[in-house]
């Protein structure tokens, strides 16, 4: 059991966040844990054949299938920010004794031949990690980021209704059902416990994310801010192929293109980037955007200066209708 103790400014201060770099971490761990038949199959199946090498030969010696992982390459994300870059820029901070400390304490518990190097040289432990982690994400990642991004978004959003509708209490009763709140502490249901007490009034920071599936991950020591991970909902929707509309009896009414945007709607976009799943210029979604809202078959919602889309429920009881009709034509 993992404990995380709160006074009152703690939880004043709980929030949320996205974080690019615990995303390439928790994916190494689900490479080394996960079948392919998994949630996460279609992905690995895509991704293996690209990544092998020494930049994942290095993060696996230091992301183990189970165990400890060092803390400090799973930092806080900033509160404005939450690029790759800026993940990668806290880790190259890392006081050099903390990088030799967290490491020894791995290499302890989990040997591996790669790390006595890393141990005795931090300052190059820091490089190749950064190094390392920016050319895995490249290719493992980044050619997916955004539709990730919007699973995260979307959990993100509906978490924040959680806590306006119920405050506290309710959000974590929905989080995960590991996670659990009891006014002055949250519990984790985990087979083991972590070293050390985080530092008073720091908060707590929750972070959704798609490769932590089935559990999450944890850093509760000081001098780090105590963070938590979580599979976000909708998470097997993830790597679905989308219907095809083009013959189906909602292009017959909505037209194809509208179909179509009805379809990729599946995860919140912006027009940007629709635009790009559908090969249509922007103006031209923005109509039609407009029309499916109108109609209720769309909504948005703003996150920060962009306006993300998203599919109503009306417009997934028509687009799942259409299936069994098109299919008996």
């Amino acid at each position: 059991m993992i404990t995380i103790r709160l006074n009152a400014e703690d939880v004043g201060r709980i929030r949320f966040a996205l974080s690019p770099v615990w995303e390439a971490v928790t994916s190494v761990r689900a490479l080394s844990n996960h079948p392919a038949r998994s949630v996460h199959g279609p992905w690995m199946q895509k991704v293996c054949p690209i990544i092998e090498g020494p930049d994942l030969t290095l993060l696996k010696a230091l992301i183990p299938p189970v165990g400890y992982i060092p803390d400090f390459i799973t930092p806080a994300p900033p509160r404005r920010t939450t690029s790759l870059e800026s993940g990668l820029a806290a880790i190259a901070a890392t006081p050099h004794h903390l990088v030799t400390d967290e490491i020894a304490k791995l290499h302890h518990e989990t040997p591996h031949p790669l790390l006595p190097d890393l141990i005795a040289h931090p300052a190059k432990a820091i490089d190749l990690i950064t190094s390392s982690l920016e050319s895995y994400w490249r290719r493992a990642i980044e050619p997916d980021w955004r539709r990730m991004r919007s699973l995260l978004q979307e959990d993100l959003a509906f978490r924040l209704d959680e806590l306006a509708a119920g405050g506290i209490e309710r959000l974590f009763r929905n989080l995960h059902p590991s996670i659990c709140f009891r006014v002055s502490r949250i519990e984790i249901d985990r087979p083991f416990a972590c070293d050390g007490e985080p530092m008073a009034g720091q908060g707590v920071l929750l972070v959704p994310s798609v490769f932590s599936w089935p559990a999450g991950l944890s850093v509760t020591a000081a001098p780090y801010v105590p963070t938590i991970t979580y599979p976000p909902r909708g998470l097997g929707r993830l790597w679905e192929d989308r219907q095809d509309t083009t013959d189906s009896p909602l292009a017959d009414l909505v037209g194809r293109t509208r179909a179509a945007i009805v379809s990729h709607l599946d995860l919140p976009m912006s027009t940007t980037h629709l635009a790009h799943q559908l090969g249509v210029s922007a103006p031209t979604l923005s109509v039609h955007l407009s029309i499916l809202r109108s109609a209720g078959l769309v909504d948005s919602r703003r996150d920060g200066r962009t306006v993300l889309y998203h599919r109503t429920s009306l417009g997934t009881q028509l687009l799942t209708a259409a299936t069994p009709l098109a299919s008996t034509a």
